[in-house]
């Protein structure tokens, strides 16, 4: 019997992560029986992508307890946007019923203790989909801290770059409004405070940030013209602005595709309603910031030093982690084709505290993020590997902790005080899930 599934929030991850595998490598194990938006035109681009499935039931976003009763799914996928992931997870737990969500799990510390309240009760469990913890070379940082390789890990440096690109494209959509996205040192750095915690198996519990909104919004040097309310496309002083003529040539507009939409009708760039991804990145609405610093602690005493940018030269992370009985470091740069110098094959650098250095070579698997989405995407829709000598799916105790960071980051950088995650998740009690971090 096929597992059946229904989908929240009819993203273009939702699209692209989650129905088509299921509709295509998982077809003979899953089926999609529901999806539910709050835009009836993202049911008419499911349809478009896939006609197959005209038939599947669709339902409006006040419609779930309907959706349940009448598809009777085993899963619900939440995958729609950041803030209305935590109504979906809880009334799916109300419900028993599992759980797959796109991180960051939520975009609160409040709603993370909700969450986490409603899975206890629950016979259901959350999964929130970490992927960046399936590329080979991550896998393989896991696995040599486990051997004992570097002792036991007392700090780590994690410096992440985006670029002019990729880092530009969060403050053209939805995501620059902190009450929809949480800010970007949540829905994006809920990513790397999740790898961090996942490799070397501690807690966050304070943390201490600095932070500002250097590029982007009016002030940004950058800007050709203070005014509200312009659009890339129909937009006068594109040839003034250095981001778009960065990436558009003169003579074709939108050159180089934003990795995160998925345009799926031909001719038809922007298929939502009352919705366009190409908003200025100079609008004064927006309300988070583009740079962060932080100092994190952990509760067995590692001490992270993280820092991200969202408008740099070209894309990737420099990352060291130190323990008690060596170092090791590693360099990523992501996007090649948007690099503007030849980049090397990532490699892993082990300096034993007394000996020689051994550079580790790591075998590279095709597919976003760093090859970790179908391996991801194995675990998801066919349990995980019984071989695996730790965990490596997600649960609602890890997108908690990865939340509830950076919440703690930027509350830190507005409130200029270390912010405890206890304090943030208001914990009233030690709670054991998947991510089992007491």
């Amino acid at each position: 019997m096929k597992k059946r599934y229904a989908i929240c929030g009819l993203s273009g991850r939702a699209l692209g992560m989650f129905a088509k595998p299921i509709t295509t490598t998982f077809s003979e194990s899953c089926e999609i029986v529901g999806l539910l938006d709050r835009d009836s035109k993202r049911f008419e681009l499911f349809e478009t992508r896939f006609p197959d499935l005209t038939p599947v039931e669709t339902y409006g976003e006040s419609e779930f307890d309907r959706m349940v009763d009448e598809t009777k799914p085993d899963v619900i996928i939440v995958a729609g946007r950041d803030d209305s992931h935590a109504k979906y997870i809880i009334a799916a737990l109300r419900r028993d019923l599992d759980v797959i969500t796109e991180k960051p799990m939520v975009t609160t510390g409040e709603d993370c203790r909700k969450v986490l309240d409603a899975e206890q009760a629950s016979k259901g469990k959350v999964t929130v989909t970490f992927n960046y913890r399936y590329a080979p070379i991550h896998t393989k940082i896991k696995e040599i801290i486990m051997e004992g390789k570097l002792g036991r890990v007392t700090s780590i440096d994690l410096n992440w770059y985006l670029d002019t690109h990729h880092g530009s494209s969060y403050f053209k959509r939805w995501n620059r409004l902190r009450e929809l996205s949480g800010g970007l040192s949540i829905h994006k750095s809920t990513h790397h405070f999740d790898l961090v915690n996942w490799w070397i198996d501690q807690r966050p519990v304070e943390v201490f940030a600095y932070g500002a909104l250097n590029y982007y919004g009016p002030d940004s040097e950058w800007n050709p013209s203070k005014e509200d309310g312009r659009h890339c496309e129909t937009c006068m002083h594109t040839e003034d602005c250095a981001y778009y003529s960065r990436w558009n040539s003169r003579k074709e507009r939108f050159q180089v595709p934003d990795d995160h939409l998925e345009s799926l009708e031909e001719g038809k760039k922007y298929p939502y309603t009352n919705y366009r991804p190409d908003q200025c990145i100079f609008d004064s609405e927006i309300n988070i910031e583009d740079t962060y610093s932080a100092t994190i602690k952990y509760n067995r005493g590692a001490l992270l030093s993280y820092s991200v940018n969202f408008s740099l030269p070209y894309e990737g992370y420099r990352l060291a982690i130190n323990g008690t009985k060596g170092r090791l470091e590693t360099v990523e740069y992501h996007a090649p084709g948007r690099t503007p110098f030849p980049t090397p094959k990532q490699t892993i650098d082990y300096f034993p505290l007394f000996g020689s250095k051994e550079t580790i070579h790591v075998v590279h698997r095709e597919g976003s993020h760093g090859g970790g989405d179908p391996l991801l995407l194995e675990d998801l829709f066919m349990g995980e590997d019984r071989r695996r000598p730790y965990k490596k799916l997600s649960g609602a105790l890890d997108g908690a902790y990865s939340v509830s960071t950076g919440e703690a980051v930027w509350k830190s950088v507005k409130e200029h005080r270390p912010i405890t995650i206890d304090e943030v998740l208001a914990k009233q009690q030690d709670y054991t899930s998947s991510g089992e971090m007491n």
